[in-house]
C-alpha cells in the first residue's frame, strides 16, 4: 500500500462565491488510493486508507485570480456535532496543538496530526496521519472548511467528504 495518498481539492473559487456554496458543480474531490475511494470527483469522497498513511489535502483553484486555501479540516464524530466539538487539525503555521476531544458513544474520530502546512507551488498543502484505532468499514466525515479569497463571506464548508479505513 502507498505511504501517502493524496486528495486534489479542486474548487471553482468564482461559482462557489457567487453561489455561496461547494456544492452545484463548485467542488471536486479526487484522491489516488490504490485502495478504492468512491465518489471520485464528487464533494462526496470516501477516500480509502490505512493505518499509518499519510493523507495529503492540496487545494486548487480554477480561476486564476481568486485563490483557495484550505482554513481547516475538522473530523466529525458519528453524530452531528457542532464545530467546536469536532476535532481539528491545527492552522499551518500555529504550533501543533492536541485535537479537541469529540464525545460520542458512536464512533470516536481519529486523531488530527497537523503538518503545519507547508508551501507547494503557491499552495497550502495540509497532511495528516491515518490513526491504527480507526474501525474498518466506518466512514469517518469530516468538515472541510476552504477560503475563498478575503473578506467576511470568504470561508465556506462541506460536510460530506470521509476518510475510510479499509
Amino acid at each position: 500500500m502507498a505511504e501517502k495518498v493524496s486528495i486534489v481539492v479542486l474548487v471553482d473559487a468564482v461559482g462557489a462565491l457567487s453561489d455561496r456554496t461547494l456544492h452545484n458543480g463548485n467542488l471536486s474531490l479526487v484522491d489516488d488510493s490504490p485502495a478504492g475511494s468512491r465518489h471520485q470527483g464528487t464533494p462526496d469522497l470516501i477516500t480509502a486508507v490505512v493505518p499509518g498513511q499519510v493523507v495529503q489535502w492540496t487545494p486548487i483553484h480554477v480561476d486564476v485570480q481568486t485563490p483557495v486555501e484550505i482554513e481547516a479540516i475538522e473530523f466529525l464524530s458519528g453524530v452531528a456535532v457542532p464545530p467546536s466539538d469536532a476535532q481539528v487539525f491545527p492552522p499551518p503555521g500555529d504550533p501543533a496543538v492536541p485535537p479537541y476531544p469529540v464525545e460520542s458513544p458512536a464512533v470516536a474520530a481519529p486523531d488530527a496530526t497537523g503538518s503545519d502546512g507547508y508551501d507547494n507551488h503557491d499552495l497550502l498543502v495540509w497532511e495528516g496521519v491515518v490513526p491504527d484505532y480507526m474501525v474498518p468499514g466506518v466512514p469517518y466525515r469530516y468538515r472541510l472548511s476552504l477560503k475563498l479569497h478575503d473578506g467576511p463571506n470568504s470561508v465556506l464548508h462541506i460536510d460530506s467528504p470521509a476518510l475510510l479505513r479499509v
